[in-house]
């Protein structure tokens, strides 16, 4: 008899089965990202490839090194969890971390109003100022004071923080923002820019491997910013932890280690220093 009178509800409780079961599909992503990391046993980080002492993948040999290659390693130790990189760039970097491509971009990324606006960062490990790069040649930028001057044609990557600082700064010089896959060492070397504006570890790159390439440092400090961890906003939980893995490698000496290695010490930040 029970079952008799069940039978014309069954539509029914079919239907609420059907509706009930995208639901719980989609409470499983709720909860913070390091539960899901823990989950799904693996820490996805997002790198930009090209970053030379950061996260660079050598072209030849495919092999990645940089300070962030190494101190992703330890992260996902401290986690025990498996590693997967994830390549992105400055100009996909908001869209890669808010639409979780990655748990964590971890490519020493500067700490900008804009960026604040739309993703969380963990406290800075790293900081550098703006500087120039110019060939050996070049006869029209041979200060630093030579480079805001009238037919000077200055060059910054697309998505780079030199990209806004360099637009509000400059006066009289021409502003050229160069986009991937070009770079700004092809538009040097052709001769279609005098100057290109980067940051301390990207300069590492020319002055390591290009015999032709000449720095130019600023005479005072011109634009100075803190390099930290990014990470989709709303999530304490995550944000924490990765905060604390930032003081500790500071205070055990991970990051001053890692840092020597990839010829970073100049620019990295203190153990104590202020958020």
């Amino acid at each position: 008899m029970r079952l008799r009178s069940l039978l014309p509800k069954l539509p029914t409780l079919v239907m609420m089965m059907m509706l009930a079961a995208p639901a719980a599909r989609a409470g499983e992503g709720d909860g913070s990202q390091l539960e899901r990391i823990t989950r799904r046993g693996e820490l996805r980080v997002c790198i930009w490839p090209d970053y030379y002492g950061i996260t660079y993948r050598n072209p030849k040999t495919g092999q990645l090194s940089g300070i962030d290659i190494d101190l992703s390693a330890e992260l996902a130790r401290e986690l025990g969890v498996r590693l997967q990189y994830v390549d992105s760039s400055f100009a996909t970097l908001v869209d890669d971390v808010r639409g979780e491509r990655c748990d964590i971009a971890m490519f020493a990324v500067a700490v900008l109003p804009q960026r604040r606006q739309q993703l969380a960062f963990s406290q800075p490990y790293l900081q550098s100022d703006i500087c120039a790069i110019t060939t050996r040649t070049n006869r029209a930028v041979r200060r630093w004071e030579d480079i805001d001057q009238p037919g000077v044609q200055v060059g910054v990557q697309a998505g780079t923080f030199m990209e806004p600082v360099m637009r509000e700064s400059l006066r009289r010089a021409t502003l050229t923002v160069v986009r991937a896959p070009t770079t700004r060492e092809q538009e040097l070397e052709a001769g279609r820019i005098d100057v290109f504006m980067t940051d301390y570890p990207y300069s590492r790159r020319l002055l390591d491997n290009a015999e032709w390439a000449r720095l130019i440092s600023p005479p005072q400090p011109f634009h100075v910013l803190p390099y930290a961890y990014a990470m989709r906003q709303g999530d304490p939980a995550w944000l924490s932890r990765v905060d604390r893995f930032v003081d500790m490698i500071r205070q055990d000496g991970r990051l001053a280690s890692a840092a020597r290695r990839h010829g970073l010490s100049e620019i990295v930040v203190r153990p104590g220093a202020a958020r």
